[in-house]
């Protein structure tokens, strides 16, 4: 059973620990926030500006149009060295254009060439407007590559520069500098620390007034966000004292995508320690987050889910502010979400609220949350599957024996012996832990050969016995052990049938 034990340490289940009645809950199996750059993409290379003005629209009504688009590196380097503002901003547009092919190899040779040291002493040039901008957009470009190119971007002194264009009466200009510094921020902690040593929060904050207009708040939101997103160290508190109520306003305009944007600003807050996630909650935005929980579109509804998944994995208290706020009624239409990836974040938030106290897990009860949790252990697909294990596994933990028994009632039993034939050696053991919990509780009340009946009617003990010669040896120990332990039963069982 010792490949379950790293995982339960990591739920906030009181009874294995009761100095901590909560622990927070970092998925083993899953990482349900790693490597979803399809939801939620750290840097950006190809967005819309909504400031630009139309006769400015890509600058695509320059008289250079034609040689821009067939230009050379060299043609590039050449006119970005001139002395001749004209043919400086030609140079500049055709790096940009260059560099908005999806190529490394692009800024590499931008890098190479030396150019960067050009296009930041481009933005300091007021005077020079157009300049000021396609440099911008060009460095932008450059940020959105690896780490490698947002540090020769940072190297070169362009993160003041950008804080600066920020105050631009140009909107255009000063959006392009907030894509800019987004995109340095999603570069990890070190830039965003960079960032922040610069004042870059407030200047981005003095650019949120009402008559700002919806796209610019949404690539403020997304700046925000990105500055929100790391986590080792987590932002300074400090920090996001100063942010929250900007986002907080974001939360409750009816923009979807900035919606978004906020929503996963407060799932990267809320994603640590009962601190972090109290800081949240004092915000008083969970009545909110459970309200977009109802969003037709999941780009909104997916981040909030995630945020209250995270609050639900600290403190009693903090799970009960979820619970009086309604989620529980709204759970079962996720748990049935026609997105898998949705119906996993529902059973992992619901695995969260498993793990707490009885009477919690009575809440679930009361709300009608066992028929779609067995329904999902049935029918979801695998990664949701898993999650729901664990959930039924929380509530033999920390559930009375009546809860139990309307567990095994409502099917769940059932649907995790089919799984044991599962491959993913985790999820065995965490169902051979659960079955065992089960025998324990019924060993108290006196039902153990009931139980054992039902297993064996299940095809359970067949199952389990076969489980004996499991490559893992953690699986054959706990297969072992549960049938030792129904030994007797499971005699007196077969003599009571003639077998």
């Amino acid at each position: 059973m010792a490949c379950t034990e790293a995982r339960l340490s990591r739920f906030k289940n009181k009874f294995r620990d009761p100095a901590k009645l909560r622990e927070k809950r970092i998925a083993m199996c899953v990482k349900l926030r790693k490597d979803q750059k399809n939801e939620h993409i750290m840097k950006r290379r190809k967005i819309t500006l909504s400031s630009l003005p139309d006769e400015e629209a890509l600058s695509d009504d320059s008289p250079f149009k034609e040689q821009i688009s067939c230009a050379s590196i060299e043609d590039i380097v050449r006119d970005v060295n001139s002395d001749c503002i004209l043919l400086q901003i030609r140079g500049c547009q055709a790096a940009r254009k260059l560099l908005s092919v999806e190529r490394d190899s692009s800024i590499n040779e931008i890098i190479i060439a030396g150019l960067l040291s050009r296009f930041v002493a481009f933005l300091s040039m007021e005077d020079e407007p157009t300049l000021q901008f396609e440099a911008a957009w060009a460095l932008t470009n450059v940020t959105s590559g690896t780490s490698w190119h947002t540090k020769q971007v940072v190297d070169h002194g362009a993160v003041p520069a950008f804080i600066a264009l920020l105050s631009s009466p140009m909107l255009h200009i000063s959006e392009q500098a907030v894509w800019a510094i987004g995109n340095i921020a999603g570069d990890g902690p070190v830039y965003r620390d960079v960032l922040i040593a610069c004042n870059a929060v407030p200047a981005l904050l003095a650019c949120i007034s009402p008559d700002t207009p919806l796209g610019f708040l949404h690539n403020l939101a997304w700046t925000l966000s990105n500055l929100c997103r790391s986590k080792d160290p987590y932002l300074p508190g400090s920090v996001v004292q100063q942010m929250l109520p900007s986002l907080i306003m974001f939360l409750h305009l009816s923009d979807k995508n900035i919606l978004s944007e906020a929503c996963w600003a407060f799932s990267y807050l809320s994603d640590g320690e009962n601190d972090r996630i109290e800081v949240v909650v004092r915000t008083g935005i969970i009545p909110r987050l459970i309200e977009l929980l109802n969003h037709e579109d999941t780009c909104v509804m997916a981040p909030a889910l995630r945020t209250v998944g995270n609050i639900v994995s600290g403190s009693d208290a903090q799970t009960q502010v979820v619970i009086d706020a309604g989620f529980l009624e709204v759970l079962p239409k996720l748990l049935r979400h026609s997105k898998s990836s949705v119906q996993k974040e529902a059973a992992w938030a619901l695995s969260n609220i498993a793990a707490g106290p009885s009477k919690q897990i009575q809440q679930l009860i009361n709300c009608g949350l066992f028929a779609p949790l067995v329904e999902l252990l049935r029918s979801g697909d695998f990664k949701s599957q898993r999650e729901a294990v664990w959930a039924v596994m929380n509530i033999t933990i920390g559930g009375t024996v009546d809860q139990m028994i309307f567990l095994v009632r409502t099917g769940a039993l059932e649907a995790i012996v089919h799984l044991l034939q599962v491959r993913d050696a985790k999820v065995v053991m965490v169902i051979l832990d659960t079955i065992n919990n089960l025998v324990m509780a019924a060993e108290k009340s006196g039902e153990t050969e009931g139980l054992c009946r039902l297993i064996e009617e299940l095809g359970g003990f067949a199952h389990i016995e076969m489980l004996q010669n499991h490559e893992n040896v953690s699986v054959c120990k706990a297969a072992s052990h549960l049938l030792d332990k129904c030994t007797e039963v499971m005699e007196h069982f077969c003599f009571y049938h003639g077998r």
